[in-house]
């Protein structure tokens, strides 16, 4: 005798109406899903990192610095997808707070590479660890999963990049935003100029 079909569970009529919502949303909006992913993300990280010339944009400089990830200044703004001149500015900034230093290229004298300092390296080690929990945090819901999440992740992402590659961080997160209250239906508002 086969056994009655388990009732799937339904929200109650008192549930709030915007868990709702979102749980609809969620089923069939992949951008909707990264964006609410990045915002809890960043949300989550933001204590890590406030504190740092730059925010987060000023721990991945460290981070590469720290780990050696890039010849020159010029090719970590790439990587990076910082704007060249906002990121020379940043690089100012994170000199100033002793975190990394400029040194000449010794292959190419014209070329600057950034290298994090003692104090940059004990930096990003700190940090990293608070990242870490942050980031547990967020995946926590998916238990054993989680590191086969993140292995499809990373390879979606080198994918997009591949075929569009990064140029400024900032902006794509800014798209995502405009993209999120576009889909939400909220305007933005201009400031008035008096």
């Amino acid at each position: 005798m086969a056994s009655a079909p388990v009732p799937v569970p339904r929200p109650s009529p008192t549930a709030d109406a915007t868990e709702q919502s979102a749980a609809d949303v969620l089923k069939d909006d992949f951008g909707w899903s990264l964006s609410v992913i990045l915002r809890a993300y960043m949300r989550g990280v933001e204590e890590a990192v406030n504190d740092i010339p730059g925010g987060p944009r000023g721990y991945q400089v460290i981070a590469s610095a720290s780990q050696n990830l890039a010849a020159n200044q010029g090719v970590m703004a790439s990587q990076l997808g910082i704007d060249r001149t906002v990121f020379t500015y940043l690089i100012d900034d994170l000199e100033a707070a002793g975190l990394v230093s400029r040194q000449p290229d010794p292959a190419d004298r014209r070329s600057r590479k950034v290298v994090a300092t003692e104090a940059g390296r004990a930096l990003w080690q700190a940090r990293r660890t608070a990242l870490a929990h942050a980031e547990a945090h967020i995946l926590s819901i998916l238990g054993s999963e989680e590191p086969t999440f993140k292995d499809l992740l990373k390879r979606v992402a080198v994918y997009a990049d591949r075929v569009d590659p990064l140029q400024d961080a900032c902006q794509a997160v800014e798209s995502l935003a405009k993209e999120e209250a576009r889909h939400l239906g909220i305007k933005r508002r201009t400031p008035r100029r008096d």
